[in-house]
């Protein structure tokens, strides 16, 4: 029997690898599996090239759970290990003292292991003792035994083993009694060896017999050594593909398509990624794509290795070449990563590309359900944006799809403004902003549908990338006005009957939280409507990027600011004015006079202090004096507009078709419509 001091230069090497791997001590499981799994390859390559002429076996890694005697094994029949092995890979471990170690990887301390091979040592996160049983594959080996406690000693001696291959097994600590049960550690197996290429083996299958499950003979495998992405695309068929995805995602919907990564230069990259049918627009989910390594699972958190919008995808990327950490659960970024995630979205979009040339038809069907995944990905990947440009569709309120160099040739005749730039007008709802669509068509405007939920970003990028563009809301303003490509016509009002048209109107709107009004006017034809809402384009986008930002900001807290907009040249409308000039005009017309006297008078007042360089004078009074006349005027055009029904009828069916009248105004508006009849 030997005894002796593993190779290292401080005691404290097991409290620092618990400490290190502590957050993530399951791996342990996968560490082991995928040593037996390295160590089973290896017989089955020396026996390829005829440096190992025993018979191979049964080439299985079988993980066993005994309860009674609190133990984990897990064992091979690989190449094994002798004394001189052991001694070399697991009494000796490179590096030269805890301090030392401590300082140098303070900040990366997720790297160590993965640098210096502890993988092995992950074991006594969960255990009080561990122990190796193996035999050598080489002639004449005698079979060892090490043990340790989770301290520097270790015990070794010679023993008997029937047959090649090791035994780790795992004293399993108080801690930790949950790697006892079986249902456990099949999951975990599940987990991490799905894919791996020798069998696994956990347990035996159950049968459901006299009322419950029972083990039978037979071995329950857990992994599939073959999987999917291991095999030549040319070799598969969609319903291979259709299989594997719902392996991997049980319950989800058929995907829209899938890729299939094969590369084996400047670095080892295969997979499947696959483009899930999203059902609606909050029906995002990351981290469902699997990262393997060797076909043993490593994480679902891909940031670095897939560009930022693939991880919207769903699937499985395998690479020897991703540098991992000790438990191979975070990714180091690295100009290989970089390449990779680079080749990954370059795949996508040759794909993408090549699906619109192929079959456009095909291709515009799916695009509502693929679109997120493809503007994700134009905002946050400029080289994807270049190139999926060329494919990236928009789709008018008839359902008709162009690309962007089509659309712009489409609308550039009727839909470019006084100062050439291209307006592309677009409805965030269809239903609701249909009146404003309809007036769009009247005009011969084409009228987008942008209602995802990337869409106000798409357009910001599509304005920022294309010169001379601009995209506005249909009910940003009315038809005449979205598009201005001359002076626009005066309104048709006298100044006196502007004043009293504005007061008018702004005393019978009605009280909205955190709303303002601006009354305007436009001399439109006979047959539009007497009165449209509108909302400024810029005004509301800014309201709607503050929401989005914490704290709300400046925008956030000003109150939403729409305009009215009277149609002077409307029957009913032309008949209010005359009305209200005629009722008012001997009324209104001298406290007008008597403002504008004033007004004046104060003027001329700054205007003398500004030039003889003097303080200005008191003219509080003037100013109050002018405040006391607007209020007479405004509560004598007020006291007239209540006794006129018509003018709260044209505010309230403008309200009504922007969907802001609501609750005791529109009830007041459904009992007068009846009155009216």
């Amino acid at each position: 029997m030997a005894t002796g001091k593993i190779g290292v230069t401080t005691e404290n090497i097991f409290p620092i690898i618990k400490k290190f791997l502590y957050s993530d001590h399951e791996i342990f499981l996968r560490e082991l599996v995928s040593n037996a799994i390295d160590a089973t390859q290896k017989i089955k390559t020396l026996s390829s090239f005829g440096d190992y002429k025993g018979e191979l076996g049964d080439l299985k890694v079988v993980v066993s759970v005994d309860k009674n005697a609190g133990t984990l094994t897990v064992s091979d029949h690989g190449i094994g290990m002798d004394a001189d092995d052991i001694n070399k890979y697991i009494n000796q471990i490179a590096f030269s003292g805890a301090e030392e170690f401590l300082a140098k990887y303070k900040d990366t301390a997720n790297s160590i292991i993965g640098h210096f091979g502890l993988g092995f040592y992950s074991a006594f996160m969960v255990s009080k003792k561990v122990v190796i049983r193996s035999l050598s594959y080489k002639d004449g080996a005698k079979a060892v035994e090490w043990s340790c406690d989770g301290s520097p000693e270790f015990e070794m001696t010679e023993i008997e083993k029937a047959g090649r291959g090791t035994d780790i097994v795992l004293y399993i600590d108080d801690d930790n009694k949950d790697f006892l049960e079986q249902d456990r550690i099949d999951t975990l197996l599940k987990k991490y060896c799905r894919f791996l290429p020798v069998p696994v083996v956990s347990g035996k299958e159950k049968e459901w017999k006299d009322g419950k499950y029972v083990d039978t003979d037979k071995d329950n495998v857990v992994n599939a050594s073959e999987p999917l992405w291991t095999k030549k695309p040319v070799d598969l068929t969609d319903e291979d593909y259709l299989k594997f995805y719902h392996e991997l995602m049980p319950g989800n919907e058929d995907p829209m398509f899938w890729i299939h990564l094969n590369v084996d230069y400047p670095f080892t990259l295969t997979g499947i990624l696959y483009f899930p049918k999203i059902r609606s627009n909050f029906d995002v989910q990351k981290n469902r794509i699997q990262l393997y390594c060797n076909q043993v699972y490593v994480t679902d958190q891909v940031e670095g290795v897939v560009p930022e919008f693939m991880t919207l995808m769903q699937g499985v990327i395998d690479s020897p070449d991703i540098p991992l950490n000790v438990s191979r659960s975070y990714l180091q970024a690295d100009q290989q990563v970089k390449k990779i995630s680079s080749y990954i979205s370059k795949k996508v979009a040759e794909k993408l590309d090549k699906m619109f040339r192929d079959d456009r038809k095909s291709f515009e069907e799916k695009w509502d359900d693929i679109k997120i995944f493809i503007e994700y990905g134009m905002l946050t990947d400029e080289k994807f944006y270049e190139s999926a440009k060329k494919f990236f569709l928009i789709k008018d309120v008839n359902s008709k799809y162009y690309t962007l160099d089509e659309y712009r040739i489409l609308i550039e005749p009727e839909q470019t403004d006084k100062d050439e730039t291209v307006v592309y007008l677009y409805s965030t709802d269809t239903v609701s902003q249909y009146t404003y669509i309809k007036a769009c068509e009247d005009k011969g405007y084409n009228v987008l549908v942008m209602d995802g939920q990337l869409d106000s970003h798409i357009i910001g990028l599509i304005e920022q990338k294309i010169e001379k563009t601009r995209f506005v809301r249909v009910d940003s303003d009315i038809p005449e006005r979205l598009i201005v490509k001359d002076n626009q016509d005066d309104a048709g009002l006298t100044p006196l009957q502007t004043d009293i048209m504005s007061t008018l109107i702004r005393s019978q709107i009605p009280e909205i939280e955190k709303t303002n009004f601006i009354v305007s006017f436009a001399a439109l034809k006979e047959s539009d409507a007497p009165a449209t809402v509108t909302r400024n384009e810029f005004m509301r986008r800014m309201k709607e990027m503050a929401a989005m930002q914490p704290g709300a900001g400046f925008y956030g807290e000003m109150p939403d600011s729409y305009e009215i907009i009277i149609n002077t040249n409307q029957p009913v409308v032309k008949q209010v004015v005359e009305d209200a000039t005629t009722s008012l005009e001997k009324e209104v017309a001298p406290i007008r006079a008597d403002i504008e006297i004033l007004n004046n008078h104060i003027e001329s007042l700054r205007k003398e202090a500004s030039e003889k360089k003097e303080s200005m004078p008191d003219i509080s009074d003037k100013e109050s004096k002018v405040t006391e006349l607007r209020n007479t005027e405004s509560e004598v055009i007020s006291s007239y507009a209540k006794t006129q029904p018509k003018v709260k009828q044209i505010i309230d069916l403008a309200l009504l078709q922007s969907n802001l009248l609501k609750g005791e105004s529109l009830n007041e508006f459904i009992k007068r419509s009846i009155s009216l009849l």
